[in-house]
């Protein structure tokens, strides 16, 4: 039962078991009503016969009946008395007569005739709903089970009880058998077939689907294996197998191929971060070093503002390593709500030591603000990269403006430098990653300021941009989502 396989089948005999026998008892049922109804017509024939003749005053000697063996005859008074019976009937039930069979000499034809009267009444004060005198009821005919012996065979009919007025006001009621043998045979036959045949058919059915499904699951064996395969061998360049096919187990082949892939990616960029951190992480450790080493050897010959700035190096290299490990973490940001004109002029005003004097333009908001959701700590530390960028690369001139943008707010930090050419306004959001004119780990940072920011604005739901200035230099183009 752990097999998907073994539950299809089973589920899918379940569920055919249960159509087949429902199947089988409305096709019965409507089999067995249909040739009951026709045994009805059949034995209200027989009784509309006899009745017309009764009717006609016929003696009843002189009753004409057909087929007695199939159709068994018994007439009776308006008290239930038997007054005449078909010659070969013996015994019969579910009429609701008083007896089973009149007189010996009624048999013989010896019984007086319907016509005549014994109980003198010759009007038509009798009950409205009989008959009028000659003539048959007109109603639909009473339907009812029983059985009748027939030449001394019992067997099963349906019985139709018809009323008729003889011209001397006598009612008789006529019951008129119609044999249930063959409706029996036929239903017996239909349900042993079926009987027979549910089995054979559950059987096919269980066998079929078992089949389908393993050919179906076939593509998800070769998947686990592989996966298998690459979580022991911890090769994450490998694929597991796509299908031909277009359906579900194929999507699941290509999203799992996907997933590798994203996967070695990240693993391989995390790998890539160790080595460029240690690689970074070692220039300015081991010139600290040296400079401790060549102080404890010749303590005047020591180099404190040198060490101080590597120990800063090291300090701002190992925050922002720090960083983009709960980036990568998948740290959200805060929820507070926060002015980014506000904001941006802070961060500006602190900045008292910088080359170039930043100059800050915050354009009037119809709403009076610029109010976004975020951590203000992560924003303050965007807007400080693009500056600390935009000092490393101006000339003579470093802005910073806030706009509306639509339904969010844009920050735009530029310079009149060199600006970054068309090819490389991606590459340069990548970790670690210094143009050839700033490659200097002196001058040019360790390359995690742009990658910091994108990530940071990626997670507040916006984008970081690069394009051209008018002054010529680069233009950093920071978009946010306002507030609600």
């Amino acid at each position: 039962m752990r097999s998907v396989r073994a539950r299809a089948a089973i589920g899918a005999t379940l569920v055919v078991a249960v159509a087949l026998v429902a199947a089988g008892l409305a096709v019965l049922s409507v089999l067995r009503t249909n040739l009951i109804d026709q045994a009805d017509l059949q034995a209200e024939v027989a009784a509309r016969e006899v009745a017309g003749q009764l009717a006609l005053d016929t003696a009843y000697a002189d009753l004409d009946l057909d087929d007695e063996e199939d159709h068994p005859v018994q007439v009776t008074d308006e008290e239930g008395r038997v007054v005449f019976v078909s010659k070969r009937l013996r015994a019969i039930s579910g009429t609701a007569s008083t007896g089973v069979s009149p007189v010996p000499s009624a048999s013989a034809g010896a019984t007086p005739s319907p016509g005549d009267d014994n109980d003198g009444d010759d009007d038509d004060g009798g009950d409205s709903a009989r008959p009028a005198r000659g003539e048959v009821s007109s109603d639909d005919p009473d339907f009812s089970d029983g059985t009748a012996t027939v030449d001394g065979k019992q067997a099963d009919y349906r019985f139709a009880a018809v009323e008729a007025t003889t011209p001397a006001g006598l009612t008789l009621t006529v019951h008129a058998g119609a044999p249930l043998a063959a409706e029996q045979e036929a239903v017996n036959t239909v349900r042993g077939a079926m009987l027979t045949g549910l089995p054979l058919l559950l059987a096919v059915v269980a066998g079929v689907t078992w089949l389908v499904t393993r050919r179906a699951l076939r593509p998800v064996e070769g998947i686990r294996r592989e996966m298998a395969a690459i979580t022991a061998s911890e090769d994450l360049a490998r694929r597991v197998p796509e299908p031909g096919s277009r359906d579900e187990i194929a999507a699941l082949a290509r999203t799992t191929n996907e997933t590798l892939t994203a996967l070695e990616a990240s693993v391989e960029r995390q790998r890539r971060f160790v080595a460029d951190a240690s690689h970074e992480l070692r220039s300015p450790i081991a010139s600290l070093r040296t400079q401790l080493e060549v102080a404890e050897a010749h303590p005047e010959l020591l180099d404190l503002p040198g060490a101080v700035a590597d120990t800063v190096r090291l300090q701002v290299l190992a925050a922002d390593l720090l960083l983009l490990a709960r980036l990568d973490a998948g740290e959200k940001p805060g929820a507070a709500r926060l002015e980014v004109g506000a904001l941006v002029r802070e961060e500006v005003s602190q900045r008292t030591g910088d080359r170039i004097p930043v100059t800050v333009e915050v354009e009037a908001a119809e709403d009076a603000s610029y109010e976004v959701n975020g951590s203000r700590g992560q924003l303050a530390r965007v807007v400080g990269n693009l500056l600390d960028n935009a000092q490393r690369h101006a000339e003579s001139l470093v802005a910073v403006r806030v706009a509306a943008d639509g339904a969010g707010v844009r920050v735009e930090v530029r310079d009149d430098g060199a600006g970054v050419p068309e090819d490389e306004r991606e590459r340069i959001f990548e970790r670690f990653v210094r143009l050839d004119d700033a490659r200097s780990r002196d001058d040019g940072g360790a390359g995690l300021g742009l990658a910091i920011a994108r990530d940071v604005a990626t997670r507040h739901g916006g984008t970081l941009t690069v394009h051209r200035a008018p002054e010529g230099g680069a233009a950093f183009r920071l978009q946010l989502p306002r507030a609600a």
